[in-house]
């Protein structure tokens, strides 16, 4: 039986779950996710568990934190003086927006995390960032 390795085109089925139980993603009813291991095009942590698997393999893989999306990075939230946003804007904890970068190319996803009277934080780390995350996954094929 052939068994995945570095360079082999994969396709599996998984479910994210937190460590509360919580999904956070999954591709039940949907394509299986296809990638190439060892490639980057995954988190590291789920990356490294597939070598060796075979298709109908089924693994739980469970992803530290500095495996997945890494820490919370102080320095990706930034409080923004409320006056300079713009009066239709809701100024809700949770509301996700997207900024664009100065020179008007990239545009980054945030949320805003604290409202003040005066102040917005707005928080530009991956929602998932600083915790561990739990897959359970099924290799379906391998080329």
């Amino acid at each position: 039986m052939t068994q995945a390795k570095a360079g082999d085109t994969v396709a599996m089925h998984y479910t994210g779950t937190l460590s509360d139980g919580s999904i956070f993603d999954s591709s039940d009813g949907r394509d299986p996710l296809e990638f190439a291991v060892g490639s980057g095009q995954i988190i590291p942590g789920l990356d490294a568990a597939i070598p060796g698997m075979a298709v109908g393999d089924k693994k739980t893989v469970n992803v530290p934190v500095d495996q997945a999306y890494g820490p919370i990075d102080p320095a990706n939230q930034q409080a923004v003086p409320r006056s300079e946003f713009p009066d239709d804007i809701p100024m809700e904890v949770g509301t996700q927006l997207q900024l664009r970068s100065p020179d008007g190319g990239q545009v980054m996803p945030v949320v805003i995390t604290q409202v003040t009277d005066d102040e917005v934080t707005l928080d530009a780390n991956h929602p998932l960032a600083g915790r561990d995350l739990i897959f359970d996954i099924e290799i379906m094929s391998i080329s």
